[in-house]
């Protein structure tokens, strides 16, 4: 049977998920000593930030843009002074969190432009800032490769303390959990759009391949999934519709 699953570019964000992001890391970042404060941060730090979220999905990745920010602050820091990004008299402190989360998606991206359809009423500052840091893309480049030659990494993911790095492997290996939302569909019919997508049903975590699931011993309408299909399974309708639900 024809696999109709294909490999999700990573081509950035609507204007409000970066945004929300920059919120939320504005109030988890962590600070540093005022001696050792070379990048200055301004705006609300109570860490309860207003946010207004589109959808189940844009929710998830403003946390998780927050939050890779976070993993990553220091690095995006180093990269920020390193290319003389910062200090900017055209971006006020205020935008600072929005820097820094903007910077860690356009390094995830390979420094590649944004490609966004549908997109939503654009924001300012989001446009600002993602025009400052394309000025300064080859300097940015450049800082990322002086980093990791520094560090003798091959990525940026490779300078994270190794306790961090031991953390994140544990984590990412385990299998997905996804509920069936049984109010808007039924088992049988998850089972047949999954069949329909290439996916095959197995009889437990043992036997998964690629494009594999099985059912959870003890909760009939909870699915397993093998964790590489992470992205790939929140781009399906199911997801979107909100007919299955991850864990």
């Amino acid at each position: 049977e024809k696999r109709t699953m294909t490999l999700i570019e990573k081509n950035g964000f609507h204007d409000s998920v970066y945004i929300n992001a920059a919120k939320i890391f504005q109030g988890i970042r962590g600070e540093k000593r005022k001696d050792r404060i070379l990048v200055r941060y301004a705006g609300d730090d109570s860490g309860s930030p207003t946010l207004t979220f589109k959808d189940e999905y844009s929710q998830r990745v403003s946390y998780e843009l927050a939050f890779s920010a976070l993993k990553y602050q220091d690095i995006l820091e180093e990269l920020l002074l390193d290319s003389c990004v910062y200090p900017c008299h055209a971006i006020p402190d205020e935008l600072t969190s929005l820097l820094v989360v903007m910077l860690y998606d356009l390094q995830d991206r390979k420094f590649q432009a944004r490609k966004i359809f549908n997109e939503e009423e654009p924001v300012a500052e989001v446009q600002e800032v993602e025009h400052y840091l394309h000025s300064f893309r080859t300097k940015l480049t450049a800082a990322l490769a002086r980093c990791r030659i520094k560090h003798n990494a091959l990525s940026i993911e490779y300078i994270l303390p190794e306790a961090i790095r031991k953390q994140e492997q544990r984590a990412s290996a385990l299998p997905l959990c996804v509920w069936i939302n049984t109010f808007k569909i039924s088992p049988e019919d998850v089972f047949r759009d999954l069949k329909k997508k290439g996916f095959t049903r197995v009889e437990s975590v043992s036997d998964f391949t690629r494009y594999t699931y099985c059912m959870d011993q003890h909760c009939h309408d909870v699915l397993v999934f093998p964790s590489s299909l992470k992205e790939e399974l929140l781009h399906l309708d199911l997801f979107a519709d909100g007919k299955l639900l991850l864990q």
